[in-house]
């Protein structure tokens, strides 16, 4: 029987290798959200990953106000309350900006703390580290080569021979220079993931930049419109060299609000993608449902973000300026938050429920908890 604990994350990823699926990774800012995600996941059969970036979630708190321990706590207990009993609890985006010994050493004390709370899947995002002036490919990556198998190598031995799921990070995303936004090509996912290998670390997925950015996206007039700058055809030119080299690592697809999901559901390469990261749509989700069900709080937070973030956005809409940095406002009235009444709580859930269910369908994933269960029962029996 279950005791619906977090599996690691590389059992499901490579339990879905080679189908045609995603498996959706949900950044719970808010994790009031995780129930209804949960039991969307129960319902269509689905895996789920359940993760909150470094800048989201570290020893201090990060901008949601949770430290690993709590996150990993809140959303266990989401789990047991639904009874779903597929999924990861996945850091993502353990991002290293420098590379100096201090970030290095301070990455190593947040990944103990990720380790202790129970974490079973972890994203390095050295892509900072890259030499501009490299003289070719493996010169330029070198850095995040370099720093990526440390990290990779610290985690597993502070993993005890646990399995666990690695995800890997080549091409900045919504990196822009004079041309706009600057794509991760065939040739650097290839040279960056041979390197690893060689080094002895092998990921399950690669976060590439292929056009998407994280967060919503704005027009002039400060309103949000759809994400369709994702390249699809670059995308698959990225999976294609990897297959072509007999490297077994998928597409993790960063940036996916805003995204039309009859896009992702017609148009996304699935297999080639194999995880598709969900992460400022449940957070709007859950300021909606406030701004209805708790105008007094949701005013609140819109004054606090407006007038704390307007003079560092000169130029920029009020509703521009909200969308952007409301996050930062979770901590801020982060006892509120988690005080509101039991009728809020359940239009979140339900709210969230629904979406769920769309975007399970669009990332083609129901069945894929268990296929996960068949390999669980196969490692069992050996």
């Amino acid at each position: 029987m279950s005791n619906f604990a977090p599996i690691p994350g590389s059992t499901i990823l490579n339990s879905i290798a080679g189908r045609k699926m995603i498996v959706m990774a949900t950044n719970t800012r808010v994790t009031t959200v995780a129930r209804g995600i949960f039991r969307a996941a129960k319902d269509t059969d689905s895996a789920v990953f359940m993760e909150l970036a470094r800048s989201e979630c570290d020893l201090k708190g990060g901008y949601t106000g949770l430290t690993p321990k709590s996150f990993s706590e809140r959303v266990k207990q989401a789990a047991i309350d639904v009874e779903c009993d597929i999924w990861a609890l996945h850091a993502d985006h353990i991002t290293i900006k420098t590379g100096e010994s201090q970030e290095i050493d301070d990455t190593k004390k947040l990944i103990d703390g990720q380790i202790e709370a129970g974490y079973t899947s972890f994203a390095i995002d050295a892509s900072h580290l890259f030499n501009f002036e490299g003289k070719n490919l493996r010169e330029e990556l070198d850095k995040n080569i370099r720093v990526t198998t440390e990290l990779a190598k610290y985690i597993e031995k502070r993993m005890k021979g646990k399995e666990f799921g690695l995800e890997v990070e080549v091409g900045e995303i919504g990196r822009k220079d004079e041309h706009g936004l600057v794509l991760t090509r065939p040739e650097e996912a290839v040279t960056f993931i041979k390197a690893l290998n060689e080094n002895g670390v092998h990921p399950q997925v690669l976060a590439i930049a292929n056009g998407s950015v994280h967060g919503n996206v704005y027009d002039e007039h400060g309103n949000v419109i759809e994400q369709v700058s994702i390249n699809i055809p670059q995308t698959k030119a990225v999976a294609k060299a990897l297959r072509d080299n007999n490297l077994k690592v998928g597409i993790a697809q960063h940036g996916i609000t805003g995204t039309p999901r009859e896009l992702i559901n017609l148009e996304f390469p699935k297999g080639d993608i194999i995880k598709g990261n969900v992460a400022t749509f449940w957070q709007d989700i859950v300021f909606n449902v406030l701004k209805v069900y708790e105008p007094e709080l949701y005013r609140d937070m819109w004054n606090w973000t407006v007038e704390t973030y307007r003079p560092k956005n000169p130029g920029k809409k009020d509703n521009q300026i909200f969308g952007s940095n409301c996050k930062f406002a979770i901590k801020q009235f982060f006892d509120r938050i988690y005080s509101v009444d039991e009728d809020t709580e359940r239009a979140i859930e339900a709210m969230v429920y629904a979406e769920a269910l769309v975007f399970f369908r669009a990332f083609s994933s129901k069945g894929s908890a268990s296929l996960v269960r068949e390999r669980l029962g196969e490692t069992n029996r050996r």
